[in-house]
């Protein structure tokens, strides 16, 4: 079964054969090591293409298509790797193993994913959608407007809710906005200042459990460096809002995190910066790598981590890294590139999704104290088509693998798990949605650890920045490009 498993993937294949590349920094921020002088495209179309075709559809030599369903889950990422290194000698394909470095080899399955998923987008475009109404796996619904475009949003970026219904609403350029009934508010004053740098601005918001009780309001965004005017890093604040109706002003700020000075940075890549509650009083977020994937490696610095605090901002006596004085006590997880979707289930789990460069986005469980490989693993190649690293750890390395991977890269941004009695037929499931792709947003479900079903419910309403479950149990979605919010509704 496993030589039939290799032969249907890759069959006879005249390579041309390379010397062996010398590895190098992958780009100007020398996040990871990568190959240099190789074009993925080209290679594959000089060694490979004579035989799987141009875009995979097989024909030379008697090969068989790559382009199926099948063949595009994840359990085929090793069979393809290991045809293509030890060969398929009863189909005449030589190893390649010796001529080419392991991180090529798997760039071309990169390649090949690639060229697949051109093909079989069209055939999991997701449910089947009728007069407006959408049949997913286990639920129908359909896609309602809360906020139209031109209603005061500008790159929504986070969304929560206050115990009235009320919505909460950032702006990435800088303002915080109230919503209701369809009608938004003008700019709440008196929140903190922020630097719209690339990627950075005003991020995440998030509503303290207690908010009732207490009335505090955390806000992740770009805080401005005093000393440079391009430069910033990611911030968590807590405030209070007075609010009359849809207007509203901030007050009693006080500051959950922030970095030493020497760490901001004029990068505008990857901010991270999702704010989550458990139920023990602490509040979890997700700091970015900044674009300089080495120091996510780097437990005396921010970048790459998902850190853990009280909701006060003091650091817990049980977090992994509290012993050491070198360390930053309040990291709880390390060796991240840029978290976008960070939630607590409701078993308690914690779980991320991320960004990897060209491929290899991640859904990951966030567990304490785990090392989550980047840069030195990840399922991706370069932006600039050319090897990055493996997937896999080598030996000696200890690094938490993904629970699911998008390969083509979806732009992971946004994540939530929906519970309420809006979808009893999803509860418990996590949604998932996507920047790239245009705009995906998948329901994901996970049993003992593994996904047992993927869906992607809807896609080309823009791209995804938030995924939200209101306290309707709605699914709500903050879209840019049009800047408006939807939201799922159930059909019955």
């Amino acid at each position: 079964m496993f030589k039939l498993s290799i032969t249907l993937t890759l069959t006879a294949c005249a390579f041309l054969l390379l010397p062996l590349e010398k590895s190098s920094n992958a780009e100007p921020s020398k996040q990871a090591p990568q190959q240099t002088a190789i074009n993925l495209t080209r290679l594959y179309s000089d060694t490979c293409a004579k035989c799987h075709g141009e875009q995979g559809e097989g024909g030379g030599a008697g090969t068989k298509t790559l382009l199926t369903l099948e063949k595009f889950g994840p359990q085929y990422d090793k069979l393809f790797f290991d045809a293509i290194k030890k060969g398929v000698p009863d189909m005449g394909m030589d190893a390649y193993g010796p001529t080419m470095s392991d991180e090529t080899i798997w760039g071309l399955v990169v390649h090949i994913r690639e060229l697949q998923n051109k093909y079989t987008e069209a055939l999991v475009a997701g449910p089947k959608e009728t007069e407006g109404v959408y049949t997913s796996q286990r639920a129908k619904f359909r896609l309602e407007t809360v906020v139209e475009k031109g209603k005061g949003l500008a790159v929504p970026w986070g969304l929560d809710w206050l115990p009235d219904g009320k919505m909460l609403i950032t702006n990435r350029p800088g303002a915080l906005r109230l919503s209701q009934n369809g009608e938004v508010g003008p700019e709440i004053t008196g929140i903190p200042a922020t630097r719209e740098i690339g990627q950075g601005g005003l991020m995440d918001v998030a509503v303290h459990p207690n908010y009732a009780k207490n009335g505090w309001v955390y806000l992740a965004l770009t805080d401005p460096s005093p000393t440079d005017p391009k430069a910033g890093m990611t911030k968590i604040v807590r405030g209070k809002l007075k609010i009359e109706g849809l207007t509203a002003a901030w007050y009693d700020e006080q500051t959950i995190y922030k970095s030493k000075p020497e760490t901001y940075s004029p990068s505008g890549a990857h901010f991270g910066a999702r704010i989550v509650f458990d139920k023990k009083g602490h509040v979890f977020f997700s700091h970015g790598e900044r674009g300089s994937g080495e120091k996510a490696q780097d437990l005396t610095l921010p970048n790459g981590k998902i850190f853990r605090v009280n909701d006060d901002g003091s650091i817990p006596k049980d977090n992994p890294f509290v012993k050491d004085p070198n360390q930053l006590p309040g990291i709880w997880s390390w060796g991240h590139r840029n978290p976008q979707g960070l939630v607590m289930d409701l078993k308690g789990n914690l779980w991320d999704t991320e960004h990897g460069p060209r491929g290899g986005d991640e859904l990951n469980v966030i567990q304490k104290g785990a090392n989550y490989g980047w840069p030195l693993i990840a399922t991706s190649i370069n932006y600039n088509d050319s090897p990055l690293v493996l997937p896999w750890p080598k030996e000696g390395q200890n690094f938490a693998l993904p629970t699911l991977r998008w390969l083509p890269s979806i732009g992971a941004c946004g994540l939530d798990v929906v519970q309420g009695s809006a979808f009893p037929e999803w509860k418990g499931d996590l949604v998932a949605g996507g920047l790239a792709g245009n705009g995906p947003v998948f329901r994901i479900r996970v049993q003992n650890g593994k996904v047992v079903e993927e869906e992607k419910l809807f896609w080309r309403q823009g791209r995804v920045r938030d995924v939200a479950v209101g306290p309707d149990g709605l699914v709500y979605v903050a879209l840019n490009q049009p800047d408006k919010i939807i939201r799922l509704v159930p059909v019955k």
